[in-house]
């Protein structure tokens, strides 16, 4: 289905703020910056290093890469979208805001920059950052849908969202993570653990709708024993890091008061702004705590701060 070229009567204003829209910005920036932070930071502190350009250029990149993946989402779910209420107001191709052909100019565009910015920060760093960019491209485009197909929805799910970008930030510096791979391990875990929650939540709709992703093929309880065992594992392979002592110790104060905080402080809502249930009440206020944490190394690894 595609939608008449005559509904597609925006000013330019209206455009640009359909481009700003359709990156969806303000669902994937929480979690990029701390990741990709973690990364580079992790490789600097390892390699008795200075923070430099590199690390910025690869936030910029790995937040254009995470637009890209939402971008094609958006264009190529527009048609479905479309017939659905709720969601044509939301995805600005179906809305009549951005033509189809223009989401896709701009999704491409957004797509070169990233790469361009990969590809300046080093070769390891294009690398993961060209592989990211591709499981962007085959967890949503047709033909390939990732998302639609058992386990590897999960998989990509976690590389692409989580596991690459703290990789991305770390090579920008290091070749060799060592310890650090416990902490991209552990990225890789929770985001498993954050699809599982979020397909164990959708589980009804998804299998009226007939879907044949992992929980649809395993079943809710299978897939709420893996979702515990992912967020175990993760919190393990962070436990193995701490005592390694690949971060500096005074962040396990700021952590800990965090932590403390998120627990007596529950939000009522999930990262989707749905009820929260299985833990998903901590997935905010954790996402806040880890933003402050990595921000606050970064300040001092730029001498902003000084701590010790």
């Amino acid at each position: 289905m595609e939608v008449s070229s005559t509904q597609y009567t925006g000013s330019i204003d209206e455009k640009i703020n359909g481009v700003i829209r359709l990156t969806r910005w303000r669902e994937h920036v929480p979690f990029t910056i701390p990741l990709t932070l973690a990364g580079g930071l992790l490789a600097v502190e390892a390699s008795q290093t200075m923070v430099d350009w590199r690390l910025f250029a690869v936030i910029i990149a790995n937040i254009l890469a995470m637009a890209f993946a939402f971008m094609i989402n958006d264009v190529e779910d527009a048609p479905d979208d479309a017939l659905n209420p709720k969601k044509k107001l939301h995805n600005v191709i179906s809305a009549g805001i951005l033509t189809r052909r223009e989401g896709w100019i701009v999704t491409w565009a957004t797509f070169g920059i990233s790469l361009v910015l990969y590809g300046i920060s080093g070769i390891w760093t294009l690398i993961l950052g060209g592989i990211t960019l591709a499981l962007c491209y085959l967890y949503s485009a047709h033909p390939f849908r990732l998302k639609a197909r058992p386990i590897t929805d999960v998989v990509s799910h976690a590389l692409m969202l989580s596991g690459l970008l703290v990789m991305t930030g770390y090579f920008a510096y290091n070749a060799n993570p060592q310890n650090a791979w416990f902490v991209i391990i552990a990225a890789i875990l929770f985001s498993a653990y954050g699809q599982f929650y979020n397909q164990i939540d959708d589980y009804e709709v998804d299998k009226e709708a007939g879907l044949k992703n992992t929980v649809v093929l395993l079943g809710k309880t299978p897939t709420l024993i893996l979702s515990y065992a992912s967020l175990i594992g993760a919190l393990v392979c962070m436990g193995i890091a701490i005592t390694q002592g690949i971060f500096p110790a005074w962040l396990g104060t700021i952590l800990l008061i965090g932590i403390i905080t998120t627990i007596i402080f529950p939000w009522e809502l999930d990262m989707r702004g749905n009820p929260a249930s299985d833990g998903g009440n901590v997935q905010r206020p954790a996402l806040l705590v880890a933003n402050l944490v990595t921000l606050t190394w970064l300040a001092s690894s730029m001498g902003f701060l000084i701590i010790g």
